[in-house]
């Protein structure tokens, strides 16, 4: 038996209910800015490509989203599955976010996740873009943490 910490239902192999699950459950993980729970979800030897970065291990994981969130503030994702099969997982997503200087972007992308048997994500590919946006332009206006479950998805807000 794996402690509570290195076991991450839902595990594979994945169905489409238990997939999209597993995209809400990230969602909702980096929608609470907190990289060390976060950290959690990637296996301990997690490899990411992320823009230009290449992170090896969790403890870089974790190192990498607590950059970022002290970077992109005031930090909105929502993750859409894209597709998936046994093991892996495809989502697109867009997220808002400002920078220190009042700026507020919109950045799209895609994500590729591969995940061990006990659910732990093991790869993590990221391909996404920066659009400026104004801060009328936002989208994605709920409190800190989880989307509401009823704020649209990206289908919806045409995304």
């Amino acid at each position: 038996m794996h402690a509570i910490e290195e076991y991450r239902p839902p595990t594979p192999p994945f169905t489409r209910e238990t997939a999209e699950k597993k995209v809400r459950l990230a969602e909702d993980g980096w929608n609470s800015r907190e990289p060390n729970r976060v950290a959690q979800a990637y296996s301990i030897g997690t490899r990411w490509r992320n823009r230009t970065e290449f992170i090896e291990g969790r403890e870089q994981a974790r190192l990498f989203l607590q950059r970022k969130w002290s970077k992109e503030l005031e930090y909105r994702l929502i993750k859409e599955l894209w597709a998936f099969t046994e093991d892996r997982i495809a989502v697109r997503y867009a997220y808002e976010w400002k920078d220190d200087s009042g700026n507020w972007f919109r950045s799209y992308g895609n994500e590729n996740w591969e995940f061990d048997d006990q659910g732990l994500m093991v790869n993590r590919y990221a391909c996404l873009n920066d659009l400026p946006i104004e801060e009328s332009e936002r989208l994605f206006r709920w409190p800190k943490g989880r989307r509401p479950e009823d704020h649209p998805g990206l289908s919806e807000l045409g995304l």
